[in-house]
């Protein structure tokens, strides 16, 4: 018997820890599609760094952001769905490959909306369409972005 996980266990699932998890919540996800939020703080480590005195939010990290809903919680729903619950146990999803457009600056403060939108998923591998929204609605980045479940042996 398989495990529906919901989009609060969905988080606590999540790898990534602050500083690194960009992530506030997964609002909604189904075997198809995704929807999380994330608001990037102002105190954000990259933000002195990145273009001082006039702070924007890295691509890499909106990339990174994408990926930890579109790809990492995505896949961890689709193994946990898949697998029995005595083998769910130490499963993964990482991140392999992207194809990344931005349109948009995202500035310290601003809250983000991710969207993601299943390609395939077979033999633990997922490809998936990801969008990031600002709170304006206007469309920030877009990705095609793929992943593979593996096992993380460390966990037993």
């Amino acid at each position: 018997m398989s495990t529906i996980l919901t989009p609060a266990q969905l988080l606590e699932r999540l790898p990534q820890q602050r500083p690194f998890r960009f992530v506030d919540e997964i609002i909604a996800v189904d075997e198809q599609s995704i929807h999380g939020r994330y608001t990037f703080r102002t105190d954000e480590v990259f933000y002195p760094g990145h273009f001082p005195g006039n702070p924007v939010t890295p691509g890499v990290i909106l990339l990174e952001s994408m990926c930890q809903v579109g790809v990492v919680c995505q896949g961890i729903y689709l193994v946990t769905r898949d697998l029995p619950p005595e083998q769910q146990h130490g499963w993964l999803t990482l991140f392999s490959d992207a194809e990344v457009e931005f349109t948009r600056s995202v500035l310290p403060g601003e809250t983000v909306d991710i969207h993601g939108e299943l390609v395939f998923w077979r033999r633990r591998k997922l490809r998936a369409t990801v969008t990031m929204t600002n709170q304006d609605g206007v469309m920030v980045a877009q990705t095609t972005a793929s992943g593979i479940g593996v096992r993380d042996d460390s966990q037993d």
